[in-house]
């Protein structure tokens, strides 16, 4: 069955992933790169390019979704899968249910520090990339030699938030960015006894791999490991083949440094009922 790590993009779901495949996928809890490959995204591209479905629009692989996982579950085991869906029906086709998905963990972050966040990955300025989060009908879309094989409809930030939220259909845990941020032993503790609960795990909690997965997951770590190796999941600046930095600031992004009072004042106008909801000054 299927635990979905769902955020909206630049919410720090790479980051929960990188400590979730260190914790269960070895051995001394050390981290690195090719850990991330034990928690695939979904939906994306390898999933679907088997098809012979022309996928003419963006939105054709939904009708694909449900079978996949259908797959997927066949294997009778616990998996874990990262996504920036938002928890919809696209064509009255839906993401999921609650056959093939044991729960989720919703991970929300400030909206104004997702701003600039998404203005640096996606290479906007930042009143664009507020017009990105308000879009209702924003997907994340990838076209391979004419076919439409990446479609991750993310919708707006609010919608997406929503729609994760409101879910009743399976059990979904919800983590704060900042709290993972400021607390990562008693946050993973809570991810953990979470995953237990839902599923078959009998093991309890190993604080000392514990101890050592934050190690060698904080910040500092993975941006030297993107600096050395570089990191495949990090864009390319427009233009050229040179990679932008996916782990950029960490804790140094903060929106009353980073953005102008008039475009913040928006932002609490916008997200004024979800700011309150998760108790964001």
């Amino acid at each position: 069955m299927i635990i979905w790590l769902a955020s909206y993009p630049k919410s720090g779901n790479t980051w929960l992933r990188s400590l979730l495949a260190t914790y269960f996928f070895t051995r001394d809890g050390i981290f690195n790169f090719d850990l991330l490959k034990k928690i695939d995204q979904f939906p994306s591209v390898n999933y679907f390019k088997k098809y012979d479905d022309k996928f003419n629009i963006p939105e054709s692989t939904s009708k694909y979704w449900i079978k996949e996982q259908e797959k997927i579950n066949k294997e009778n085991k616990l998996k874990f899968f990262k996504t920036h869906c938002a928890m919809c029906k696209i064509n009255n086709y839906s993401f999921t249910n609650s056959e093939f998905t044991l729960g989720a963990i919703h991970i929300i972050r400030d909206p104004r520090n997702i701003v600039s966040s998404l203005a640096h990955h996606y290479q906007l300025e930042l009143d664009n990339a507020l017009k990105f989060m308000k879009d209702d009908r924003k997907a994340l879309i990838e076209e391979k030699n004419g076919r439409f094989l990446g479609f991750v409809p993310i919708f707006s930030w609010a919608l997406h938030e929503k729609s994760w939220s409101d879910c009743k259909k399976f059990p979904i845990l919800t983590i704060k960015y900042e709290e993972l941020e400021n607390n990562t032993y008693e946050s993973f503790k809570k991810v953990f006894e979470f995953i237990k609960k839902i599923s078959n795990i009998k093991t309890n909690l190993d604080e000392n791999k514990l101890k050592k997965t934050i190690e060698t997951c904080n910040f500092k770590n993975l941006q030297d490991l993107e600096k050395r190796k570089g990191f495949e999941e990090a864009m390319t600046l427009k233009g050229s083949n040179q990679k932008i930095k996916f782990f950029n600031l960490g804790k140094k992004n903060n929106y009353k440094k980073l953005l102008d009072e008039n475009l913040i004042n928006e932002i609490n106008s916008l997200y004024e009922e979800q700011l309150k909801k998760y108790q964001y000054e």
